[in-house]
């Protein structure tokens, strides 16, 4: 029996995943403790991390310049830090920097797919867009999480987290209106047309 994949990503209302410049800060200086206490119990339950090599190098970097102690090393953070983890890349070859990390050399729509055939646990990816997009036309995705921070980044925001994205359906499995005004979207996508 195949598990569940989420792709899991923070957004400014305008659509934008991160921003270029701007003195915003993680979260879009947005994070409250309710929104973090959320994160951990999302993240505390068994499952297993998919990033694309892109995304596992921002975050290896982000997590190496961070002290601990430091706002970057958030429970939830850690625990993700701290969960196994699948890179794909057709490029790396070295064991990643990660606690409990492999890479999968290959296309991800056949990594992923394996991973959905052969795991006991979810899976889950925070951002790798352009992987996940992939993942998305292939039909591996059964859950689109959108985390809408009360933002708009118009001058700044870059990285359209759907800006490589086929045309979907999406049908509202829950949806969780958090402290700060950050709303939660969980979505089950399909194909349009």
């Amino acid at each position: 029996m195949a598990t569940t994949y989420t792709f899991d990503v923070f957004s400014s209302l305008d659509g934008s995943g991160s921003v270029s410049g701007g003195d915003w800060g993680g979260y879009w200086g947005k994070q409250t403790p309710g929104f973090l206490a959320h994160r951990l119990e999302q993240y505390r339950p068994d499952q297993r991390m998919v990033f694309g090599a892109n995304t596992y190098r921002e975050f290896a970097q982000m997590l190496a310049e961070a002290t601990a102690g430091s706002e970057v090393y958030d429970p939830w953070v850690t625990r993700m830090v701290n969960l196994p983890a699948t890179i794909v890349s057709t490029t790396l070859r070295e064991p990643p920097d990660w606690v409990d990390g492999t890479v999968a050399n290959g296309d991800a729509v056949d990594v992923v797919a394996r991973l959905k055939r052969e795991s006991e646990v979810p899976l889950r990816s925070h951002g790798s867009f352009a992987m996940n997009w992939a993942l998305l036309a292939a039909g591996l995705v059964d859950r689109v999480q959108v985390t809408v921070f009360p933002v708009i980044t118009g001058k700044t925001g870059s990285a359209p987290i759907f800006g490589g994205a086929a045309d979907f359906d999406l049908d509202l499995l829950e949806s969780h209106a958090l402290d700060g005004g950050i709303q939660e979207l969980i979505y089950r996508p399909t194909l349009h047309g």
